[in-house]
Protein backbone atom coordinates (compact mmCIF):
# COMPACT_ATOMS: atom_id res chain seq x y z
CA UNK A 1 0.00 0.00 0.00
CA UNK A 2 1.31 3.25 -0.63
CA UNK A 3 1.65 5.90 2.15
CA UNK A 4 -1.45 7.06 3.31
CA UNK A 5 -3.26 8.93 6.31
CA UNK A 6 -6.00 7.17 8.21
CA UNK A 7 -8.68 5.21 6.06
CA UNK A 8 -11.67 7.17 5.41
CA UNK A 9 -14.08 5.05 5.65
CA UNK A 10 -14.42 0.95 5.42
CA UNK A 11 -17.30 -1.28 4.34
CA UNK A 12 -16.81 -4.66 5.38
CA UNK A 13 -18.77 -8.04 3.78
CA UNK A 14 -21.00 -6.09 1.60
CA UNK A 15 -23.61 -8.17 0.28
CA UNK A 16 -23.42 -8.73 -3.48
CA UNK A 17 -24.92 -6.76 -5.49
CA UNK A 18 -23.67 -3.31 -3.67
CA UNK A 19 -24.72 0.16 -4.26
CA UNK A 20 -23.27 2.41 -1.90
CA UNK A 21 -22.68 6.50 -1.40
CA UNK A 22 -19.18 7.49 -1.55
CA UNK A 23 -19.19 10.06 1.32
CA UNK A 24 -17.61 13.29 0.31
CA UNK A 25 -17.25 12.05 -3.79
CA UNK A 26 -13.93 11.34 -4.63
CA UNK A 27 -10.99 13.58 -5.14
CA UNK A 28 -7.60 13.14 -6.33
CA UNK A 29 -5.15 11.59 -4.40
CA UNK A 30 -7.58 8.79 -3.22
CA UNK A 31 -7.31 5.82 -2.78
CA UNK A 32 -10.15 3.13 -3.60
CA UNK A 33 -8.68 -0.58 -1.74
CA UNK A 34 -10.72 -3.40 -2.53
CA UNK A 35 -9.97 -6.95 -0.98
CA UNK A 36 -12.28 -10.15 -2.36
CA UNK A 37 -12.15 -13.32 -4.12
CA UNK A 38 -13.52 -14.94 -7.18
CA UNK A 39 -15.94 -17.99 -6.92
CA UNK A 40 -15.13 -20.99 -8.98
CA UNK A 41 -18.32 -20.64 -11.16
CA UNK A 42 -17.45 -16.48 -11.96
CA UNK A 43 -18.15 -15.57 -15.45
CA UNK A 44 -17.86 -12.03 -14.99
CA UNK A 45 -18.05 -9.28 -12.26
CA UNK A 46 -17.62 -5.62 -12.41
CA UNK A 47 -16.94 -2.44 -10.17
CA UNK A 48 -18.83 0.62 -11.58
CA UNK A 49 -18.08 4.55 -9.90
CA UNK A 50 -21.19 5.46 -10.84
CA UNK A 51 -23.15 9.23 -11.08
CA UNK A 52 -25.91 8.03 -8.56
CA UNK A 53 -28.20 5.35 -8.28
CA UNK A 54 -30.79 5.86 -10.71
CA UNK A 55 -32.02 2.64 -12.39
CA UNK A 56 -34.53 4.05 -14.64
CA UNK A 57 -32.97 5.71 -16.47
CA UNK A 58 -29.82 4.14 -15.56
CA UNK A 59 -27.35 6.43 -13.67
CA UNK A 60 -24.28 7.24 -15.61
CA UNK A 61 -21.27 5.34 -15.23
CA UNK A 62 -17.73 7.31 -15.23
CA UNK A 63 -15.88 4.23 -14.68
CA UNK A 64 -16.78 0.43 -15.21
CA UNK A 65 -14.21 -1.63 -14.67
CA UNK A 66 -15.09 -5.11 -15.68
CA UNK A 67 -13.22 -8.64 -15.39
CA UNK A 68 -14.81 -11.60 -17.85
CA UNK A 69 -13.84 -14.97 -17.79
CA UNK A 70 -14.53 -16.83 -20.75
CA UNK A 71 -12.17 -18.46 -22.62
CA UNK A 72 -8.63 -16.81 -21.64
CA UNK A 73 -10.08 -13.87 -19.80
CA UNK A 74 -9.72 -10.29 -20.73
CA UNK A 75 -11.27 -6.97 -18.57
CA UNK A 76 -13.30 -4.30 -20.45
CA UNK A 77 -13.27 -0.57 -19.21
CA UNK A 78 -15.95 1.72 -20.48
CA UNK A 79 -18.30 4.64 -19.87
CA UNK A 80 -22.05 4.77 -19.91
CA UNK A 81 -23.18 8.39 -20.56
CA UNK A 82 -26.83 8.98 -20.94
CA UNK A 83 -27.68 5.31 -20.93
CA UNK A 84 -25.09 4.68 -23.95
CA UNK A 85 -21.33 2.76 -23.57
CA UNK A 86 -18.86 4.39 -25.17
CA UNK A 87 -15.46 2.54 -26.48
CA UNK A 88 -14.50 -0.25 -24.86
CA UNK A 89 -10.94 -0.22 -23.49
CA UNK A 90 -9.84 -4.05 -23.67
CA UNK A 91 -6.81 -5.17 -21.44
CA UNK A 92 -6.17 -8.85 -22.21
CA UNK A 93 -3.69 -10.05 -19.04
CA UNK A 94 -5.67 -11.16 -16.48
CA UNK A 95 -4.72 -10.70 -12.83
CA UNK A 96 -8.08 -12.28 -11.24
CA UNK A 97 -8.19 -16.57 -10.84
CA UNK A 98 -10.86 -18.02 -10.35
CA UNK A 99 -11.17 -19.22 -6.45
CA UNK A 100 -8.48 -17.22 -5.75
CA UNK A 101 -8.55 -13.87 -3.93
CA UNK A 102 -7.23 -10.23 -4.93
CA UNK A 103 -6.37 -6.77 -3.77
CA UNK A 104 -7.72 -4.02 -6.05
CA UNK A 105 -5.88 -0.68 -6.13
CA UNK A 106 -8.01 2.32 -7.79
CA UNK A 107 -5.61 5.66 -7.74
CA UNK A 108 -7.61 8.23 -8.62
CA UNK A 109 -5.60 11.08 -10.23
CA UNK A 110 -7.03 14.54 -11.74
CA UNK A 111 -7.02 13.25 -15.50
CA UNK A 112 -7.14 9.38 -14.76
CA UNK A 113 -8.05 5.91 -12.57
CA UNK A 114 -5.01 3.58 -12.03
CA UNK A 115 -5.46 0.40 -10.93
CA UNK A 116 -3.14 -2.52 -9.82
CA UNK A 117 -4.12 -5.81 -8.73
CA UNK A 118 -1.90 -8.01 -6.64
CA UNK A 119 0.49 -5.03 -6.22
CA UNK A 120 1.19 -5.18 -9.79
CA UNK A 121 0.31 -1.89 -12.30
CA UNK A 122 -2.97 -3.22 -14.72
CA UNK A 123 -4.04 -0.38 -16.78
CA UNK A 124 -5.14 3.49 -16.44
CA UNK A 125 -8.03 4.82 -17.76
CA UNK A 126 -8.43 8.46 -18.55
CA UNK A 127 -12.37 10.26 -17.00
CA UNK A 128 -14.54 10.75 -19.82
CA UNK A 129 -17.06 11.90 -17.06
CA UNK A 130 -16.03 14.90 -14.71
CA UNK A 131 -14.52 13.38 -11.18
CA UNK A 132 -17.55 15.53 -9.11
CA UNK A 133 -20.09 13.81 -10.48
CA UNK A 134 -19.07 10.35 -8.99
CA UNK A 135 -20.77 9.75 -5.72
CA UNK A 136 -21.69 5.94 -5.50
CA UNK A 137 -19.97 2.71 -5.99
CA UNK A 138 -21.27 -0.20 -7.19
CA UNK A 139 -20.20 -4.09 -7.49
CA UNK A 140 -22.16 -6.53 -9.46
CA UNK A 141 -21.62 -10.29 -10.58
CA UNK A 142 -20.20 -13.26 -9.56
CA UNK A 143 -17.54 -11.94 -6.71
CA UNK A 144 -17.48 -12.25 -3.01
CA UNK A 145 -15.80 -9.12 -1.09
CA UNK A 146 -14.47 -9.21 2.01
CA UNK A 147 -13.70 -5.39 2.02
CA UNK A 148 -13.73 -1.83 0.43
CA UNK A 149 -11.29 1.02 1.90
CA UNK A 150 -11.52 4.49 0.57
CA UNK A 151 -8.30 5.63 1.92
CA UNK A 152 -8.06 9.80 1.59
CA UNK A 153 -5.44 11.85 0.24
CA UNK A 154 -2.54 9.19 0.41
CA UNK A 155 -0.71 11.30 -2.05
CA UNK A 156 -0.45 14.52 -1.06
CA UNK A 157 2.76 14.41 0.79
CA UNK A 158 0.92 15.40 4.00
CA UNK A 159 3.83 15.02 6.33
CA UNK A 160 4.02 17.55 9.00
CA UNK A 161 7.08 20.33 8.30
CA UNK A 162 8.26 19.65 11.89
CA UNK A 163 9.67 16.60 10.25
CA UNK A 164 12.05 18.57 9.16
CA UNK A 165 10.99 17.29 5.34
CA UNK A 166 12.87 19.44 2.68
CA UNK A 167 10.62 19.83 -0.43
CA UNK A 168 12.60 20.43 -3.50
CA UNK A 169 11.39 23.15 -5.92
CA UNK A 170 10.64 20.68 -9.55
CA UNK A 171 8.88 23.39 -11.13
CA UNK A 172 11.72 23.27 -14.03
CA UNK A 173 11.10 19.95 -14.67
CA UNK A 174 13.43 17.14 -16.06
CA UNK A 175 16.63 17.05 -16.47
CA UNK A 176 16.26 17.76 -12.35
CA UNK A 177 19.11 18.29 -9.74
CA UNK A 178 18.41 19.72 -6.35
CA UNK A 179 20.65 19.49 -3.57
CA UNK A 180 18.79 17.58 -0.23
CA UNK A 181 18.30 19.06 2.88
CA UNK A 182 21.28 17.41 4.73
CA UNK A 183 23.58 14.32 3.23
CA UNK A 184 22.27 11.20 3.29
CA UNK A 185 23.19 8.79 6.67
CA UNK A 186 21.28 5.62 7.98
CA UNK A 187 17.74 6.56 8.79
CA UNK A 188 17.27 9.08 5.63
CA UNK A 189 14.58 8.69 2.99
CA UNK A 190 14.13 10.51 -0.15
CA UNK A 191 10.56 10.44 -1.73
CA UNK A 192 10.27 11.04 -5.52
CA UNK A 193 6.71 11.32 -7.11
CA UNK A 194 6.22 11.78 -10.95
CA UNK A 195 4.53 10.33 -14.05
CA UNK A 196 5.91 8.47 -16.36
CA UNK A 197 5.52 9.96 -20.29
CA UNK A 198 3.55 8.07 -22.07
CA UNK A 199 5.82 6.94 -25.04
CA UNK A 200 8.78 6.72 -22.57
CA UNK A 201 11.80 4.57 -23.36
CA UNK A 202 13.82 5.34 -19.80
CA UNK A 203 14.78 7.49 -17.04
CA UNK A 204 16.99 7.76 -14.37
CA UNK A 205 17.59 8.56 -10.88
CA UNK A 206 20.69 9.03 -9.42
CA UNK A 207 22.13 9.91 -5.76
CA UNK A 208 25.46 11.46 -5.94
CA UNK A 209 27.87 13.65 -4.47
CA UNK A 210 28.55 16.94 -5.38
CA UNK A 211 32.48 17.13 -4.77
CA UNK A 212 33.00 14.49 -7.89
CA UNK A 213 31.20 12.72 -10.89
CA UNK A 214 30.61 10.01 -8.93
CA UNK A 215 26.90 7.90 -8.72
CA UNK A 216 26.09 6.44 -5.82
CA UNK A 217 23.15 4.98 -6.59
CA UNK A 218 22.06 4.63 -10.08
CA UNK A 219 18.44 3.61 -10.55
CA UNK A 220 17.55 3.45 -14.50
CA UNK A 221 14.24 1.33 -15.16
CA UNK A 222 14.03 0.98 -19.30
CA UNK A 223 10.28 0.45 -20.31
CA UNK A 224 10.51 -0.69 -23.70
CA UNK A 225 12.53 -4.06 -22.50
CA UNK A 226 10.92 -3.95 -18.59
CA UNK A 227 14.31 -3.95 -17.46
CA UNK A 228 15.40 -2.36 -14.40
CA UNK A 229 18.68 -1.24 -13.77
CA UNK A 230 20.22 -0.11 -10.96
CA UNK A 231 24.37 0.13 -10.84
CA UNK A 232 27.34 3.34 -9.30
CA UNK A 233 29.26 4.93 -11.42
CA UNK A 234 32.94 5.13 -9.32
CA UNK A 235 36.07 6.64 -10.72
CA UNK A 236 35.18 7.19 -13.62
CA UNK A 237 33.89 4.28 -14.42
CA UNK A 238 30.26 1.91 -14.03
CA UNK A 239 30.13 -0.64 -12.02
CA UNK A 240 28.36 -4.59 -12.32
CA UNK A 241 24.97 -3.93 -13.54
CA UNK A 242 22.14 -5.41 -10.97
CA UNK A 243 18.94 -6.01 -12.97
CA UNK A 244 17.04 -8.78 -10.78
CA UNK A 245 13.65 -7.27 -9.29
CA UNK A 246 10.19 -9.81 -9.23
CA UNK A 247 7.87 -7.49 -11.26
CA UNK A 248 8.91 -4.79 -13.40
CA UNK A 249 7.25 -1.75 -11.58
CA UNK A 250 6.69 0.69 -14.35
CA UNK A 251 4.57 1.41 -17.02
CA UNK A 252 4.10 4.39 -19.34
CA UNK A 253 1.67 7.12 -18.52
CA UNK A 254 1.74 5.79 -14.63
CA UNK A 255 2.06 7.90 -11.60
CA UNK A 256 4.37 6.67 -9.51
CA UNK A 257 5.64 7.37 -5.51
CA UNK A 258 9.30 6.00 -5.32
CA UNK A 259 10.97 5.85 -1.56
CA UNK A 260 14.68 5.32 -1.41
CA UNK A 261 15.25 4.41 2.21
CA UNK A 262 18.91 4.28 3.17
CA UNK A 263 20.10 2.02 5.53
CA UNK A 264 23.84 1.34 6.87
CA UNK A 265 24.39 -1.34 4.45
CA UNK A 266 22.21 -0.44 1.79
CA UNK A 267 19.44 1.11 -0.02
CA UNK A 268 15.67 0.21 0.22
CA UNK A 269 13.23 1.10 -2.87
CA UNK A 270 9.82 0.96 -2.67
CA UNK A 271 7.45 2.13 -5.59
CA UNK A 272 3.61 2.57 -4.70
CA UNK A 273 4.16 0.79 -1.46
CA UNK A 274 5.42 -2.03 -2.57
CA UNK A 275 9.44 -2.80 -1.58
CA UNK A 276 10.86 -3.45 -4.68
CA UNK A 277 15.08 -3.72 -4.04
CA UNK A 278 17.60 -3.36 -2.22
CA UNK A 279 21.19 -2.41 -3.20
CA UNK A 280 24.02 -2.55 -1.16
CA UNK A 281 26.30 0.71 -0.52
CA UNK A 282 28.99 0.34 -3.32
CA UNK A 283 29.94 4.49 -2.83
CA UNK A 284 30.81 3.90 1.34
CA UNK A 285 31.29 8.07 2.40
CA UNK A 286 27.55 8.32 2.60
CA UNK A 287 27.44 11.90 4.23
CA UNK A 288 29.20 13.06 0.48
CA UNK A 289 25.68 12.03 -1.13
CA UNK A 290 24.11 15.54 -0.99
CA UNK A 291 22.48 15.54 -4.55
CA UNK A 292 19.56 14.35 -6.45
CA UNK A 293 19.63 13.70 -10.23
CA UNK A 294 16.25 12.95 -12.55
CA UNK A 295 16.55 12.96 -15.87
CA UNK A 296 14.89 11.23 -18.63
CA UNK A 297 11.15 10.41 -20.04
CA UNK A 298 9.15 11.45 -16.70
CA UNK A 299 7.40 14.05 -15.17
CA UNK A 300 8.81 15.17 -11.84
CA UNK A 301 5.90 15.98 -9.63
CA UNK A 302 6.88 16.27 -6.06
CA UNK A 303 10.80 15.36 -4.51
CA UNK A 304 11.16 15.51 -0.48
CA UNK A 305 13.79 14.07 1.75
CA UNK A 306 13.83 13.54 5.41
Amino acid sequence: MMSSDEPQKTINNPIIPYVGTILGGLVPGELVVIHGSVPDDADRFQVDFQCGSSIKPRADVAFHFNPRFKRSGCIVCNTLDKEKWGWEEITYKMPFQKGKSFEIVIVVLKDKFQVTVNEKHLLLYNHRISLERIDTLGIYGKVRIKSIDFISNSLQGSQPSSLGITKINTENGVPYVGRLNSALRPGHTVAIKGEVNKNANSFAINLKSSDSEDIALHLNPRMKTEVFVRNSYLHDSWGEEEKEVANFPFSPGMYFELIIFCDAHQFKVAINGVHTLEYKHRFKQLEKINLLEVTGDVQLLDVRSW
